[in-house]
């Protein structure tokens, strides 16, 4: 490991009482870097032989303890590079990267700190949706704490209880509260990846995050086929409704937000190449048919750079973001209308196509593994909820063979 970690003086910057920094010098590819320690003394009382603080300094009740403090911040910054040398990263860090990561490391304690870099990194990823869901669960938990800082230790399983019960104490739903947990959970793991906290604070060992089966939102392939027949004129308050419903359901119950943010470029040789708005994830769609049907009404006079759909009107980020949160609540006002029109019973959402398009494919044997890399799941668990029962007309199938 070509990296080096040093207590060190910076006798070159001096306060107005006359004071010097105590830093840690970060030597990597051969270039130096520094981080305050947040300690300061006078020059003449910097050992820089033994690189210490000298017994002579007068500014604290014990000199040991400064020293021990300074030892231990030396150690922790070579704990985190030797964790990222075992990790197989610390060679493609630039000392200001290394630097940045140290710091992070020294702040890591600081849970809102941590939260809050994560925040305006998915904002600069464009990622705005994720973003606004972590700083909600963020607002939430500090209105838990009062406001008042806290480090991911304080975060342990009495804490996630006590944050359950106050929860549930204001009538809120278990769904809900798996959301503002899910997002805790993966600002731990990302912490843990990037060495920021140690695994030892991972406080979902022993909590298990609570959530209800939802209902069963799929629809049958009689009803799917009801919206395909239904005729509606271009001019028709349902018509964008009734083809985005079965874009979605053809294209692999591809979500709302990844339909409406589709563009003639990610057209490329009879198949839709896009990754997903939540995930980053980059999918591949062979256009068939059914979805080339729909596709040619929107397609009419597009350039390469426009969007499909119209829906998105504002050409910044934010304003993208409102005119898609509008659009899909439009959206599902309509769908119940597209539902009575059919003749479907039952209760039409931008997520049903997503389900019924899983729940088909479950019944015509795919396998899970399948269905759950279609509908872009990182894990196969998210999936397997999708599909937790077989629907009615199967099980009175069964139960009519068990009775005979």
């Amino acid at each position: 490991m070509k990296t080096n970690v040093l207590l060190a003086l910076d006798n070159r910057r001096p306060r107005q009482d006359g004071t010097f920094a105590v830093l840690l010098r970060i030597t990597h590819h051969r270039t130096s870097s520094q981080i305050t320690t947040g300690i300061f003394i006078p020059e003449k009382d910097w050992d820089s032989k033994e690189r210490k603080i000298k017994s002579t300094y007068r500014g604290t009740e014990s000199v040991t303890r400064l020293n021990n403090q300074l030892q231990k911040k030396k150690t922790e910054a070579i704990d985190a590079i030797t964790r990222l040398d075992e990790l197989g990263t610390l060679d493609s860090y630039s000392v200001t990267q290394l630097k940045s990561h140290l710091e992070r490391k020294s702040d890591g304690s600081s849970f809102f700190q941590y939260a809050d870099t994560v925040i305006e990194e998915l904002e600069k990823a464009n990622r705005i949706g994720n973003a606004r869901i972590y700083r909600d669960t963020m607002n939430v938990l500090k209105s838990f704490v009062n406001k008042r800082p806290i480090a991911f230790r304080d975060i342990n399983h009495a804490f996630l209880l006590r944050f359950e019960a106050e929860h549930y104490s204001k009538g809120n739903s278990a769904n809900g509260l798996s959301v503002y947990l899910r997002t805790v959970r993966a600002l731990f793991n990302r912490a843990i990846k990037e060495s920021i906290i140690s695994q030892e604070l991972y406080p979902f060992k022993q909590y298990q995050i609570p959530s209800t089966k939802t209902r069963k939102r799929a629809i049958s392939p009689e009803a799917i086929k009801l919206i395909v027949g239904v005729s509606l004129d271009p001019d028709h308050p349902l018509f964008h409704t009734r083809n985005y419903f079965l874009l979605s359901f053809y294209m692999r119950g591809m979500p709302f937000t990844d339909l409406i943010h589709l563009k003639v470029s990610n057209i490329i040789d009879g198949r839709i190449h896009y990754q997903r708005q939540k995930t980053d994830k980059p999918y591949s769609i062979k256009i068939t048919p059914q979805i080339q049907e729909l596709l040619d009404i929107y397609l009419v006079g597009k350039k390469r750079d426009d969007f499909i759909f119209p829906v998105i009107d504002r050409t910044d980020i934010e304003g993208q973001y409102k005119d898609v949160v509008w659009a899909r609540k439009r959206y599902n006002k309509k769908l119940p209308k597209l539902a009575e029109l059919c003749g479907i019973q039952e209760h039409l959402t931008s997520y049903v196509s997503r389900h019924s398009f899983a729940t088909i494919a479950k019944n015509k044997n795919v396998p899970i593994a399948a269905i759950s890399e279609m509908l872009g799941h990182t894990d196969i668990k998210t999936t397997e909820i999708y599909l937790a029962s077989l629907p009615s007309d199967v099980l009175d199938e069964y139960h009519e063979k068990v009775i005979k």
